[in-house]
């Protein structure tokens, strides 16, 4: 038998608004797939995904979850 290995992802939530800052970060945000205030989405735990968390790292609360 093969070994699941526990793929770790993250669950983004938007707790601040995009509302005055540049439109590179609502693109981010919209890559993202956050929408409004307080919807919050689970993406795989991945580099390129930490990137986008990394540049609007002020506008998210960002938490692991385990699948």
């Amino acid at each position: 038998m093969s070994k699941r290995k526990i793929q770790k992802k993250l669950k983004i939530t938007l707790v601040k608004s995009p509302i005055g800052y540049r439109k590179r970060a609502r693109l981010t945000l919209e890559a993202l797939g956050l929408r409004r205030m307080h919807h919050s989405v689970v993406q795989p735990d991945n580099p390129a995904i930490r990137g986008m968390v990394f540049s609007i790292s002020h506008l998210l609360k960002v938490e692991e979850v385990k699948v």
